[in-house]
């Protein structure tokens, strides 16, 4: 293994002391002339320097990290807003943790904790439970000492700055989707333990309503974000008279197909289908799904600038409570009744 380079061996061939060398590496303000700038990040480059990112961090007052916590990493949704911002933070020179509190606010406690502790920047939250969080996580996220970014769902009472999508216009955009094809009898599978389950169920109602399709509750199905769960819930929806099904996420409407494929069934064919996040639309998946989505990449991108912007001018910006618009994407799981 080769030695690793130090600031005195580059300040060494350039000819000038190690301090110098340390504040045009770490982009401080110094007065020192641009043609020995130049030098010093050639050297660097040269001998392939690496910063020795704990000394970096006590100079700068920053660890140049984030810490991310998703209730369920296994999630197709999560995973890939953690691939989202992962790769956001790298781009910028930072590094990301990324935590899983398996659906625990217990757990979630525990991380931030963890996390503030290893020194990070600042932090983005995906809250396990939205409606009845634990009253220790929410005194420490109330006083966190460094910014906070909650993303999708949100804790009451908890001041920071929040980004999410448009729930009850998904639920509405999806059911509507049903509705235009002809199907009335149209089945929710939906989890109203969070938030943004609540919210896509009112948007369900909401297009029903504006069809003139009366509400039947007997056609509502709770179902938490699991596959097994939504193929709990598909397997009440065999006994009811329902042509369609609108799966309030990706994992709802895969157990959905799971078990209509078990029963011999067939999307479009027996039932349409619509589901929520357009997550699994690069599976080997026959048929497509038509979706209501969620552009992870965008929610990503406010995410990171919430966070940034936070960094740069903390205790002079109002929080902000970013809400953004989901799409229906068509694909070949709907047909008419």
């Amino acid at each position: 293994m080769a030695a690793k380079v130090t600031l005195k061996e580059i300040a060494q061939e350039v000819g000038l002391s190690p301090s110098a060398v340390s504040l045009v590496l770490n982009d401080r303000p110094c007065r020192i002339s641009e043609e020995n700038r130049k030098r010093i990040k050639e050297v660097a480059a040269r001998k392939r320097y690496v910063p020795n990112q704990i000394a970096r961090s006590l100079v700068m007052q920053q660890s140049r990290t984030f810490g991310l916590i998703v209730p369920n990493i296994e999630s197709r949704f999560f995973s890939s807003l953690a691939r989202n911002l992962e790769v956001r933070c790298r781009e910028r020179g930072y590094a990301l943790f990324i935590m899983n509190s398996d659906v625990s606010s217990e757990h979630e406690d525990e991380l931030v904790r963890l996390l503030v502790n290893r020194g990070v920047d600042g932090l983005i939250l995906v809250t396990a439970h939205e409606l009845d969080a634990d009253e220790q996580l929410v005194e420490s996220l109330s006083t966190l000492p460094v910014p906070l970014v909650m993303v999708d769902r949100f804790i009451d009472g908890v001041s920071c700055d929040r980004v999410r999508f448009d729930s009850e216009l998904g639920g509405f955009l999806a059911t509507d989707c049903l509705l235009q094809h002809g199907h009335t009898r149209i089945a929710c599978l939906v989890n109203t333990s969070s938030n943004t389950g609540r919210a896509r169920l009112k948007g369900y109602h909401r297009a029903l309503e504006s069809h003139g399709v009366p509400l039947d509750d007997s056609l509502v199905f709770e179902s938490d974000y699991y596959i097994a769960d939504g193929a709990a819930a598909a397997e009440r929806v065999l006994g009811t008279d329902a042509t369609a099904i609108f799966a309030s996420s990706d994992n709802i409407a895969l157990g959905a197909l799971k078990c209509l494929y078990a029963h011999g069934k067939r999307v479009p064919r027996d039932y349409s289908l619509v589901s929520y996040d357009n997550s699994a639309a690069d599976s080997l998946f026959e048929p497509a799904l038509t979706a209501t989505e969620q552009n992870v990449s965008k929610l990503a991108d406010n995410a990171m600038e919430l966070l940034f912007n936070r960094i740069g001018d903390d205790d002079a910006l109002e929080f902000e409570d970013r809400v953004l618009a989901p799409r229906l994407v068509c694909q070949a799981s709907v047909s008419r009744p």
